[in-house]
């Protein structure tokens, strides 16, 4: 039980860490060091959904014989579509991050960041299932998911959770906040992960019989969260090679993790 208790808070102090760069820098993170970190956690979070989540998936069908990819394909597109939906009712993260400011009052300024800082928690309640789901799938007894595997994942969510609670800090502090409560604010907004995974866990029972469609599904919203928002903040202009540095050494650690363990 303590190894699921760390695992579960691994995404929450990712966000923590990312949310406390308020106190270490005075205005914004480094551009280099921003686009570095978002190419590393795109090519932990691809490698997550293949190997610990997609594989896994197409393992718990392998008795359906040819029908074994349809779960898969419905979990992959219904995550894929509930990210789209909620990027349609919700302010887009980087694109509102990156809008230029013009000669508007501090009630927009701050209105517009508190619409930041919902849209990320609402975003990062379907990674909080998915850890959810992988923790519940270890704990299941069977041998398509390590209590390795889990937390190889929860590690991958927690790397690209850091730039995330500083997009929600540091904007805050800029328009004028404390540091203490920008620091609250973008903690705050990674809570929901930890909760929403360990509903997930609560309700094992009625989840395994559908573990190969959530699993599926974390799959579909994680990759989207990668070609939606990661990537292109990583890429919006010709800086292209850091985002790629940063791609291919968090894709290939997380394939060694999964090799050893």
């Amino acid at each position: 039980m303590d190894s699921i208790a760390l695992g579960l808070s691994i995404p929450f102090l990712g966000t923590t860490l990312g949310s406390a760069c308020v106190f270490l820098m005075k205005k914004r993170m480094n551009d280099s060091v921003q686009r570095l970190l978002l190419g590393f956690a795109a090519g932990v979070m691809v490698a997550a959904s293949v190997w610990s989540l997609l594989l896994p998936a197409a393992e718990m069908n392998k008795d359906m014989g040819k029908m074994a990819v349809v779960p898969i394909l419905v979990g992959f597109f219904l995550g894929i579509g509930f990210l789209f939906l909620l990027d349609k009712i919700t302010p887009h993260l980087h694109a509102m991050a990156n809008k230029p400011e013009g000669p508007e009052s501090s009630v927009k300024k701050t209105s517009r960041t508190m619409m930041l800082f919902l849209a990320i928690t609402l975003h990062n309640i379907p990674e909080g299932m998915a850890v959810g789901v992988v923790f519940a799938s270890s704990m299941s007894g069977g041998n398509a998911i390590s209590l390795a595997d889990a937390i190889a994942l929860s590690v991958g969510i927690a790397i690209q959770n850091f730039p995330e609670g500083a997009v929600v800090s540091m904007p805050l502090k800029s328009e004028g906040n404390g540091k203490l409560k920008s620091f609250i604010y973008g903690t705050l907004s990674g809570a929901v992960e930890p909760v929403a995974a360990a509903i997930t866990i609560l309700l094992t029972s009625l989840v395994l019989p559908f573990l190969p469609y959530l699993l599926s599904f974390a799959a579909g919203a994680m990759l989207y969260v990668v070609i939606e928002e990661l990537v292109p903040e990583a890429t919006r202009d010709e800086k292209n090679d850091i985002c790629t540095i940063g791609f291919s050494v968090g894709f290939a650690l997380m394939l060694a993790m999964d090799s050893v363990f």
